[in-house]
């Protein structure tokens, strides 16, 4: 698509009270920096506005792998991502002490901050960026309004909130949250090593737990920069007290929870801090407004455990800039009728659904005990521990088949 010059010029200089765009993005998470990456690379005037010059150590995302790295390819990202993570392509994925199977597909391990510095750096261009605090908004069929901390007044065609879970600028337009499930999950994460520092005897594993009782989904061993990094994901009351014994005694408590794992994690130390992040399931309701569109977690969260939420965050970047936004600037006003078309995205609405779908799926197949459920879980593993023999015995069977019933 060529751009008009007259909407690709630069955004005025930082000195100025009023800086003009033609979309003004709130939050430089991961949906912000690489939605402002996607439309300037565009030629659109964009302003990305942040609070922070650093991006938050948070327990957030810390591994890449399948349909997110295809999403990422697609919007043209994927070698800056392979220059910051640290790859692995091999998953050893175990349940009570034995191999259910093995799985093969590029990987990346990365902190969060350091992800979400790899989108901040997307663009060479500094005056995209603004470190500054939004602390008023205001929406219309036409321009958009933005007062900051600072002073200076931001006016654009369009915004994109993409400030995550909390939101005070979406509470002041009407835009609220509703629960779909208070305390769905609880995730852990930390770092292990080996006292002599030696490499462990995979590339990466996948525990699952062995018990209903416990509450343990599963937890996933993979490499990042500092070491062997784990997320422990778990379906369980915060307030239990396992919990504390986990931050507190997190060697006992794992191998407590999971006996299965000492034969392949063999001696080993939890080094450094113990992370936990407790996840609601949300969605917003109010959000169809003129002039605002809300992207990622500020639209809806996610469970951890189904590892759905970069992929949806992904589709909403690309659908909203690669396909909406561009037909919006081609023509007058910035009404509800055009912000709706991106909620009503087929695309949007499908990975919306399935990450729900699977956030009940992983709790369901964690701690469900009725005899469908059972039976279920049992078979769920059986198959893949008998697919897994047979691809041993006849290496490729199980790509032949696949193929052949496409």
């Amino acid at each position: 698509m060529i751009v008009d010059e007259s909407i690709a010029r630069p955004i005025a200089a930082s000195e100025a009270h009023t800086i003009e765009a033609d979309v003004a993005i709130v939050g430089a998470g991961l949906a912000g920096s690489l939605a402002r990456a996607v439309l300037v690379r565009a030629g659109y005037r964009v302003v990305l506005i942040d609070k922070r010059t650093v991006p938050p150590d948070e327990f957030r995302v810390e591994k890449i792998g399948g349909r997110q790295l295809d999403l990422i390819r697609q919007l043209g990202f994927i070698n800056d991502l392979e220059a910051v993570g640290a790859p692995y392509n091999r998953v050893l994925n175990i349940r009570d002490g034995k191999v259910v199977d093995i799985s093969v597909g590029q990987a990346f391990g990365l902190s969060y901050a350091s992800l979400v510095g790899m989108a901040r750096g997307l663009l060479s261009d500094p005056t995209s960026f603004l470190i500054d605090q939004v602390t008023g908004i205001s929406c219309s069929d036409d321009r958009q309004q933005l007062e900051l901390a600072s002073g200076k007044r931001v006016t654009s065609r369009l915004v994109i909130l993409a400030t995550g879970m909390a939101s005070p600028l979406a509470y002041s337009l009407g835009i609220k949250r509703r629960m779909l499930a208070e305390r769905h999950s609880v995730s852990f994460g930390f770092t292990i090593a080996r006292p002599d520092n030696a490499p462990f005897e995979f590339d990466a594993l996948t525990a699952y737990g062995e018990r209903t009782a416990d509450g343990v989904d599963y937890l996933s061993l993979f490499p990042i920069a500092d070491g062997m990094r784990a997320n422990l994901f778990m379906f369980r009351d915060p307030t239990d007290p396992i919990m504390r014994e986990l931050r507190r005694d997190t060697k006992r408590t794992l191998l407590r929870l999971m006996p299965g794992l000492q034969r392949y994690l063999g001696d080993f130390d939890v080094v450094g801090q113990v992370q936990s992040w407790v996840m609601d399931l949300s969605v917003v309701e109010g959000h169809l407004q003129p002039g605002v569109v809300l992207i990622g977690d500020a639209f809806q969260t996610n469970c951890p455990a189904a590892g759905t939420g970069v992929s949806r965050l992904l589709v909403d970047v690309e659908r909203l800039c690669t396909d909406h936004v561009p037909r919006w600037l081609e023509t007058e006003g910035m009404g509800a009728d055009k912000i709706a078309q991106f909620y009503s995205d087929q695309g949007k609405l499908a990975a919306d659904r399935h990450s729900l779908d699977m956030a009940r799926f992983r709790q369901a197949l964690t701690l469900n005990n009725d005899a469908r459920w059972s039976a279920r879980r049992k078979l769920h593993f059986l198959r893949r521990m008998i697919t897994h023999r047979v691809d041993r015995i006849h290496p490729g069977w199980v790509t032949r088949v696949r193929g052949a019933l496409r």
